[in-house]
């Protein structure tokens, strides 16, 4: 049973800036063929918007595990998670960034979480996460934790 689910779909404006392939790419190819450049053009375009779905993250903290894409860390690993948004999660992604942490971000989301990481065995310090509900995420996390971990 999932507590929290998010997908980190592009906005709109990712395939609209996309969308520059398309004249781009019709600049090379008309003075060829004009045939060729139209189905270059939509082609090209098709494959930038099917990659853009496909890098769309799932967040998921539930069934005794945080979730993000295809890395589980298991509720009992996590420590600690902070919010961060606007240049506080700026400096997050790049001045304070650890270089073992283990991200999970995505460019066209600004909110981050960062998620300690308890376990000794694992390299990682803490991982950052990005999600559209940092809030949302952090009660998660608490709530799986109580759960894992209920009081004596």
């Amino acid at each position: 049973m999932s507590t929290y689910r998010e997908r980190l779909w592009p906005t709109p404006w990712m395939f609209v800036a996309t969308a520059l392939v398309i004249p781009a790419s019709l600049l090379v190819f008309l003075p060829i063929n004009t045939t060729a450049g139209v189905i270059v053009a939509i082609v090209l375009y098709l494959g930038v918007a099917a990659l853009l779905l496909a890098a769309a993250l799932p967040v998921e903290v539930g069934g005794g595990y945080l979730r993000v894409g295809a890395a589980r860390l298991p509720i009992e690993f996590v420590g600690e998670a902070e919010a961060f948004t606007g240049a506080e999660a700026t400096l997050e992604r790049g001045q304070r960034a650890d270089a073992r942490a283990w991200l999970g971000i995505r460019g066209w989301v600004g909110p981050l979480v960062k998620v300690q990481n308890t376990d000794a065995e694992d390299p990682a310090p803490y991982w950052l996460v990005s999600t559209r509900r940092p809030e949302a995420l952090i009660e998660a996390l608490r709530s799986a934790r109580a759960e894992a971990h209920p009081p004596v």
